[in-house]
């Protein structure tokens, strides 16, 4: 009832961004949260068939942009078609188990249908999982094959490097279907309770960006598996809580300076049914970051993290034994960082980046682990090793830099070589944000592409850059879902700014009718913590424009510690989150405040997660100013939080008292120097409920007004058309009523 009176009562407010629906092209909240999708048919997914003649991708349903069809496209001759209709093989979608919700979780996958899929090594088919069962699809007469139909999710499936079999793992244990026979054997039998084989543990899948726990060797002879043991975790009572009830789920939740699970590791012969133990080392409080096999599957590859995560040792494992050494390692005083830059080559040398510089590159490595020369080399990192053409020696990564320096606001795909270290050569043009999957001959890729006036589009390409044929090209024409807002799209600025040092970029979005004569309130976005950063020549998203529409400045600016950059400027925050970041904000917010169009007494800050984190410590740093701010899902107290992300920035609780003592939002509390609006998910398993219930509770104790929503049912993030609806109503609403339109005079 509240929410049905809050809707009137806005609707009525002159000037409210949500009232004006009666001008096509002012955008709406309605409009950003139905179907089809503002952003047009962006493809998702994509990638190329082993032989680069196909290619794969997933697509929005145009009825329901929660759902995701499995498409495909020649990559010479012919159209796109709808290879897995989801909703024509399962109508009814059911409920996905509780291991499947909070893989998807993890892996931030919010939609349903066809949400995954793989090629077998010789691109004769795609395994697509489907509402927890399996489909296989024939490249060959397009054929779908329904492989499994079980009351049990079978998650992580794969096809095997050859394409003789089908794996997955149901009810804790990994299953090997024969696809000749269709016959199905148990890997392994004991996974129950606490026992769980071939899945990445919660730290591994949350923080480590490793979602899988098995790996087929190329031959088919092998499968290495993690076997992970949780119970040295503590328990963590958490309520669940939805809308038709609450239950209290016991989550196995490992916190900073506490036990992790143990993971072992094991190598199957397949065809012989032995396992072997992979010898870890002695000490057993370790991460298990990374597995890889050689090019011919008789070498196993294992990056080891310690538990600190200032040395990461590579293993070289041998498969039959499970004997191994350490042929390389990597350290750093702060952390050393996980990538998926470890690649083997055909003739037993491999490729490997790391920061020994102070920027990650690219290097070519014997087998022996003996750094045999620098593939990239300069004053940027290199943000992704893309592919690799062993018959030319070529190396193409992902950069942002021209002329060898860093350019944060742009990204390309480059060309490097194997043979001798030179300097780099673009493959994509300058200007924009480009990312790309290459085949596995490094002979073509799908680029994706966007800029500030260009939507996400698709196309194929050559290895040297030339245009094949497009995927999506998502143009914005007059049919485009976006065309009736294009003429009140916001101006965008980019820019920089000076500290400690460093070169912090930003970027400025304002209403298309800015006037510099008159004065705006400011809404200040941000994440602020480490991450690939968000300011970027790119599109913006939808919400952006709800922003300007209601007639704010929409600033975002990417403080020390946010964007892969140098390391120096990610370690800046080293043992102590939220005190160079804030100090980088409150610089932001001082810029703001010198310029002539900005009104300095009505500045807002809102951010989710760390941005949650961020928004609260803003709103309780006096130098700020802050006249309000959206705190979304916060970490409020980093003891609170897991072990690997934590413990990399910050040390243990134990090791760092002082660190963690100053990143305590609790104690801020007395210096609240606006209004705030708390909102969090009732079942979030990531960052959980305590850490908001705690500083409800001291605000009361306090006797201080703040506002606060709650989404029964909702995790990390807030799901679904509907409730991102709600969200945005609620957030223009408090931003209208603390620094817009209704906001109480300043004068």
């Amino acid at each position: 009832m509240r929410t049905a009176l809050l809707v009137s009562a806005l609707a009525l407010t002159a000037g409210s961004a949500f009232a004006q629906t009666a001008n096509p092209a002012v955008l709406t909240p309605e409009r950003v949260f139905s179907n089809p999708g503002l952003n047009g048919p962006v493809a998702q997914g994509v990638s190329l068939s082993p032989d680069g003649e196909l290619v794969a991708f997933l697509r929005a349903r145009e009825d329901d942009v929660s759902v995701l069809d499995l498409w495909a496209a020649p990559t010479g001759a012919g159209e796109p078609f709808k290879l897995i209709d989801a909703r024509a093989l399962v109508p009814d979608a059911g409920e996905l188990s509780e291991a499947e919700k909070a893989r998807r979780e993890r892996m931030r996958i919010s939609q349903r249908g066809v949400v995954e899929y793989s090629w077998d090594q010789q691109g004769r088919y795609i395994l697509a999982p489907l509402e927890g069962d399996i489909f296989l699809a024939s490249r060959e007469g397009g054929a779908v094959r329904r492989l499994t139909e079980t009351e049990a999710d079978e998650i992580d499936a794969k096809v095997s490097p050859e394409g003789n079999f089908v794996s997955f793992v149901r009810d804790q244990d990994l299953v090997v279907l024969e696809l000749a026979s269709g016959r199905e054997r148990p890997v392994t039998t004991d996974g129950e309770g606490l026992i769980t084989w071939a899945t990445a543990e919660f730290i591994a899948q949350e923080e480590m960006d490793r979602d899988t726990g098995y790996w087929w060797s190329p031959n088919e002879r092998f499968i290495a598996l993690q076997r992970t043991d949780e119970s040295t975790v503590d328990i963590v009572p958490r309520l669940d809580i939805s809308g038709g009830g609450a239950s209290v789920v016991e989550q196995r939740y490992p916190r900073a300076g506490r036990p992790n699970a143990v993971v072992e590791l094991y190598v199957q012969d397949v065809a012989a049914g032995r396992r072997v133990k992979v010898d870890l080392g002695t000490n057993p409080d370790i991460y298990l970051a990374r597995v890889n096999w050689s090019a011919d599957g008789g070498t196993l590859y294992v990056q080891r993290q310690s538990r600190d995560q200032k040395t990461l040792d590579l293993l070289r494992v041998d498969p039959a034994t499970g004997s191994s050494r350490v042929i390389a390692t990597q350290t750093s005083d702060a952390w050393v960082e996980l990538t998926d830059d470890f690649e083997a080559l055909k003739d037993g040398r491999f490729i490997w980046s790391d920061e020994s510089t102070g920027w990650r590159h690219l290097y070519l490595y014997g087998a022996d682990g003996r750094k045999i020369r620098a593939i990239t080399e300069g004053d940027y990192p290199t943000k992704g090793l893309n592919g690799i053409n062993e018959a030319t020696g070529e190396v193409f990564f992902t950069a942002s830099m021209r002329d060898g320096v860093e350019t944060p606001l742009e990204q390309q795909l480059f060309r490097a070589s194997l043979n001798e270290t030179i300097a780099p050569v673009a493959v994509t043009p300058a200007g924009g944000w480009w990312s790309a999957s290459m085949n596995r001959t490094g002979t073509a890729f799908v680029g994706n592409y966007t800029d500030p006036v260009t939507p996400p589009q698709s196309g194929l390409y050559q290895a040297d850059g030339q245009f094949v044929r497009w995927i999506e090209q998502n143009a914005l024409d007059a049919d485009h879902p976006f065309q009736p807002f294009v003429s009140r799209r916001p101006v965008t600025e980019y820019g920089t700014l000076e500290s400690q040092g460093e070169t912090l970029v930003w970027q400025m979005s304002r209403p298309v009718d800015f006037d510099p004569s008159k004065v705006y309130p400011v809404v200040m976005q941000v994440y602020g913590g480490p991450s690939g950063g968000g300011v970027k020549r790119a599109w913006l998203p939808a919400t952006t424009q709800l922003l300007t529409e209601a007639g704010y400045l929409v600033f975002r600016l990417d403080n020390r510690g946010e964007g892969y950059r140098s390391a120096a400027f990610k370690q800046a925050l080293h043992l102590k989150m939220g005190q160079p970041e804030i100090e980088d904000q409150v610089l932001g917010a001082n810029y703001l405040r010198s310029l002539p169009y900005v009104d300095d007494s009505r500045i807002a800050m809102m951010g989710w997660s760390y941005g949650g984190f961020m928004s609260l410590m803003a709103l309780t740093e006096p130098d700020m100013g802050l006249a309000s701010a959206i705190v979304g899902a916060p970490p409020t107290e980093w003891s609170l939080y897991d072990t690997h992300y934590t413990e990399r920035f910050m040390s243990t609780p134990q090791g760092n008292v002082d660190g963690y003592a100053a990143s305590d939002a609790i104690p801020r509390l007395d210096d609240l120097t606006g209004r705030m609006l708390l909102m969090h998910g009732m079942a979030d398993d990531n960052v959980i409920l305590e850490n908001a219930t705690r500083v409800i509770d001291a605000l009361q104790a306090k006797s201080i007004p703040f506002e606060l929503m709650l989404y029964p049912g909702q995790r990390h993030g807030v799901r679904g058309n509907e409730r991102q609806l709600h969200q945005w109503r609620t957030y223009l609403d408090f931003l209208d009523r603390t620094i817009g339109s209704r906001a109480p005079s300043q004068d």
